[in-house]
């Protein structure tokens, strides 16, 4: 009897023959496959040296940025920009020869650029970079000197390697004479490579806790998801991201307002303490002080203090020790904007530049309802970080800018510090004779990186270490200088706030003379840290003398200055100040820059009942400072979202549970904050009431 065979069997059959072949003789096969290899090589020779270069890029931007070994070869961010690059290079093949390497030479173009921006943006702000930040560009020139003195390095040109060396190979393609499948339009091999590239993309996610895809969505942790994603992959979705102001009304609005309604359904008012309504009816003077640091106040060198005034201030008023700003990318205007809201910096872009149409609950808002005139004074142009406009949403009655003062000097980016303090008195002179109350903010300017001008540093102040040192042959001491922290940025910086803190003493000189003080608080907070670098620190706390360099690592005076303690040194100082003295004192208790205005509000007499922070003299030891990044401090213990790991700071032991609480706070909060931006929420939710309250009269009618 004949046996029928199925089309299965024989498929199985050849399947069965191959595989002995292969076994049999597995050397033949696999140079079979060098062969097909080598061809593909040969024939797309342009195709893999766009995937190549680019990834190499993407290798380079991670080893020079995010520089612990495990982020060099993590198998999760190659996989993921050689898909990418395999998805975009596969639309080449739909291009003639000349079409072709023009394509593959643009994209590698803007590719490189991404990777020097994102290379640059780092050395600065130890994040990455956004599209949504493109608005700013055009205030570059301003800050020139900072730009090419503290962020362009000579690492960030080692990514022009992938065009010169893309350009060689499409040149020596181009004038090639031989024809190869390349030089003609493939539309198979396009959708073969498109199908290759989504697969290693699916492939990818596999890889993917909930924990990644939800930061992915959130964009919170640039430095996370750089490390998951890879570079191009984290700019795919910062495009998105980016253009989501425009288009929120279609998605997700009604899941953020269930969230934001949540939330705030337990909003409990914060209770009376001693500190109630102490300065209510006082004017208010906020000085936003230019990335003054913490660590500077108390600072001496050879005797002499780095800032008095300071340091007046902190012994004389309520002195915070333990502040932190809380900023993102948007740095001043982060700063400005979380400290008159109470809300956290927007996930992408800045609420100045891409939220400013929106309704915010502000201290100048709730000062005005009590009949306080507000204004702020800054020496540079009024369009810098959208000022101009953002500031009527905050609630700004004028705004004196640049073109309000007469520039008689110039340091660093603009109008010295002491000329733009001593004009603002004469204008605040003029507010106080013609309104009772008023709350005004001045801004600083020069202690702005890169911290000196081409007329060089801003002060004389001495950085250098001087030693009484003895003498055998003379018998006597004698005076030895060794150069310590002169001609480091960290030097120029303390030199620069040496002179930020003497205009402000006088500022507070010509209040005083001025009458100004009789019935006015003075509110000053540190806007951002100074982004000096970590091997600057390590110097200054391990000096050795004899080499004009660090300690050894096993030497007994050698102070390990980690990359922990380089985040906790970010602190700024916050002073509540008033010259009458009756209350002050150092508050050591952790806090942010969104409790400011519930602290305020309790001494002035004002409450937001939309506000993330609280007041730090009823929530004490308890309070927990949430950052952009998904990091969170409390009084015990630091902890670093994208290690996933924490530090502890006291001898407290720190429970898994704890952690966890303190993550799902800090989750929830970065959710319902940037909700609140993004969807406009507190204006809806103002406008549902209304409606609801209409219903009801209508009804009682």
């Amino acid at each position: 009897m004949k046996k029928n065979i199925t089309n299965n069997e024989q498929n199985d059959d050849k399947f069965l023959h191959k595989l002995k072949k292969i076994i049999l003789n597995p050397g033949k096969y696999i140079l079979d496959l060098f062969k097909i290899i080598k061809k593909e090589a040969v024939e797309n020779f342009v195709f893999w040296a766009f995937i190549l270069l680019n990834l190499m890029n993407a290798f380079f931007l991670r080893m020079l940025t995010m520089n612990e070994p495990e982020n060099f070869f993590a198998f999760q961010p190659i996989l993921a920009d050689f898909a990418f690059l395999i998805i975009v290079g596969s639309f080449g093949c739909l291009f003639k020869k000349t079409g072709r390497l023009i394509y593959y030479f643009v994209i590698t173009i803007l590719l490189t650029a991404i990777c020097m921006i994102n290379s640059s943006y780092y050395t600065f702000y130890t994040s990455f970079s956004s599209i949504s930040l493109l608005s700013t560009i055009k205030f570059i020139g301003q800050v020139g000197d900072a730009v090419v003195d503290n962020v362009l390095k000579l690492k960030d040109f080692v990514y022009l390697f992938a065009p010169v060396i893309m350009l060689a190979v499409c040149i020596k393609k181009y004038r090639t004479k031989k024809v190869t499948r390349s030089d003609y339009k493939d539309r198979p091999r396009a959708l073969k490579m498109l199908t290759f590239g989504v697969g290693c993309a699916v492939v990818f996610a596999t890889t993917l806790t909930p924990t990644d895809i939800g930061r992915l969505v959130k964009q919170w942790n640039r430095e996370y998801i750089v490390m998951k994603y890879g570079i191009y992959t984290y700019h795919v979705n910062d495009l998105f991201k980016s253009i989501e102001p425009k288009i929120t009304s279609l998605f997700g609005y009604d899941e953020a307002m269930k969230t934001y309604k949540e939330y705030f359904a337990d909003y409990v008012p914060e209770k009376t303490n001693k500190y109630t309504g102490i300065y209510e009816g006082k004017n208010i003077i906020t000085i936003h002080a230019e990335s003054i640091q913490n660590f500077v106040i108390g600072l001496k060198f050879n005797g002499e203090e780095v800032t008095p005034n300071l340091n007046k201030l902190a012994q004389g008023g309520l002195y915070f020790d333990n502040f932190y700003s809380q900023v993102s990318t948007g740095t001043s205007s982060d700063s400005e904007f979380t400290f008159s809201t109470s809300l956290m910096p927007s996930n992408v872009g800045t609420a100045f530049g891409s939220y400013y149409d929106r309704t915010y609950v502000t201290t100048q808002k709730l000062l005005q309802e009590k009949g306080y005139y507000t204004f702020s004074m800054h020496g540079n142009t009024a369009d810098y970080w959208n000022r101009r406009i953002m500031y009527k949403a905050i609630g700004y009655d004028k705004f004196y800018s640049k073109v309000d003062y007469d520039i008689d000097e110039v340091k660093g980016l603009g109008i010295s510090d002491e000329s733009f303090f001593l004009q603002s008195v004469e204008k605040i002179k003029e507010i106080a004779s013609e309104y009772p109350n008023f709350y005004g903010t001045a801004i600083t300017l020069t202690n702005h990186t890169p911290f000196k001008d081409k007329n060089g540093v801003y002060s004389d102040f001495d950085v250098s270490l001087h030693e009484q040192v003895y003498n055998e042959e003379t018998k006597e001491y004698e005076e030895v200088t060794y150069p310590y922290l002169e001609n480091t940025k960290l030097g120029r910086y303390l030199k620069s706030v040496h002179y930020a803190d003497a205009a402000l003493g006088e500022f507070i000189q010509a209040l005083d003379e001025a009458g100004i003080l009789e019935n006015t608080v003075i509110v000053l907070y540190g806007d951002h840290d100074a982004r000096l670098p970590k091997e600057d620190y390590q110097k200054m706390y391990s000096y050795d003398k004899e080499t004009d360099g660090v300690l050894p690592e096993d030497d007994p005076n050698y102070v390990d200055f980690n990359s922990y303690q380089y985040e906790l040194n970010r602190k700024v100082p916050f002073i509540i100040w008033s010259k009458d003295g009756k209350y002050k004192g150092t508050i050591s208790n952790v806090m942010g820059m969104y409790d400011v205005q519930p602290t305020l509000g309790n001494m002035f007499g004002f409450t937001n009942k939309y506000a993330l922070g609280h007041d730090i003299f009823n929530i004490g030891s308890r309070n927990i400072v949430v950052f952009p990044t998904g990091n969170w401090v409390t009084n015990d213990v630091y902890y670093n979202s994208q290690k996933v790991e924490y530090m502890t700071l006291k001898d407290t032991v720190i429970t898994d549970e704890y952690i966890s609480e303190c993550n799902s706070y800090a989750d929830r909060l970065l959710n319902v904050s940037n909700s609140i931006i993004v969807y406009d929420l507190i204006k809806k939710s103002n406008e549902d009431q209304t409606d609801e309250s209409i219903v009801i009269e209508e009804g009682v009618k």
